[in-house]
């Protein structure tokens, strides 16, 4: 199927996809925004915060934040927040980390991964950041102490600036008491909302550019039950698209209609 109607449209490759360069992201300005927030939180040594509702673009915006930092100069830790414990925690960032142990030791971990953070920026001279996606499945025990890992030399030492991404309960998380040592130490706060019909056709443009075709492949009123019917949401907005794609083919209608895009709908959540 998808083979056909790339056929069809003249498409290079499959449209909509998630597999971009960071030169293939669409730069909105919501994304260029939290880019400059997290720069500046990095910068200081000190936290930010990304949320926004599923399929906004989150984890889109922290790869293309991370894509501007050399890596000659930084080291970018990437972590997967879970909804397990503090010690499931430890454990997945001395695995980002590179460092095996059979420690089941709280203290044991939070000393390896000081001492190779210590390691990184004093002994390689590299500046360390931890990117922390779906931060708002972790546990009030997590949140409650993640701030020592940032305490060096007395809390002198801002060496490990910490991004937190997730949905907007993150919030709520980091308004409870145990979290306030955490909450303080944020600087910097971007909110990812769905985006204008406006930037939704520059979005489909470019992501049909992307896939070798200049002519758009949508009617005005398909490029408005897009938007409508995904809220502005990015990764909603990729499946209604392709659908009504498929579906305008099967129909060998040459742009996708609004009715395309309500076919689509009817495959999704």
């Amino acid at each position: 199927m998808n083979a056909l109607y790339r056929t069809f449209f003249g498409l290079t490759q499959e449209p909509f996809g998630s597999e971009l360069t960071l030169a293939q992201i669409f730069p909105t300005p919501d994304l260029l925004a939290v880019q400059e927030r997290l720069e500046y939180a990095i910068h200081l040594g000190a936290m930010a915060l990304v949320t926004g509702d599923i399929g906004s673009g989150k984890s889109t915006a922290l790869r293309y934040a991370a894509g501007q930092l050399h890596p000659s100069e930084y080291r970018i830790l990437c972590v997967t927040a879970s909804s397990g414990s503090i010690l499931e925690f430890y454990r997945l960032l001395l695995s980002e980390l590179g460092i095996d142990t059979a420690s089941t030791s709280r203290a044991v971990m939070i000393r390896l991964i000081k001492r190779e953070i210590r390691e990184l920026v004093q002994g390689k001279k590299l500046k360390v950041v931890l990117l922390l996606d779906e931060a708002s499945l972790m546990h009030l025990e997590v949140f409650a102490e993640l701030h020592t890992l940032t305490q060096f030399e007395q809390d002198s030492k801002p060496w490990l600036p910490i991004i937190l991404a997730g949905q907007n309960p993150l919030i709520d998380k980091l308004q409870y008491r145990a979290s306030l040592p955490l909450a303080s130490r944020i600087v910097a706060r971007s909110h990812l909302p769905g985006v204008q019909r406006q930037e939704m056709e520059q979005y489909l443009k470019h992501h049909l550019c992307l896939a070798g075709v200049k002519n758009n492949l949508f009617e005005e009123a398909a490029i408005t039950a897009i938007h409508q019917g995904s809220g502005g949401l990015f990764r909603k907005a990729n499946h209604l698209a392709r659908g009504a794609l498929i579906a305008a083919a099967k129909e060998k209608c040459p742009q996708a209609t609004a009715e395309h895009v309500r076919l689509a709908s009817t495959e999704i959540f």
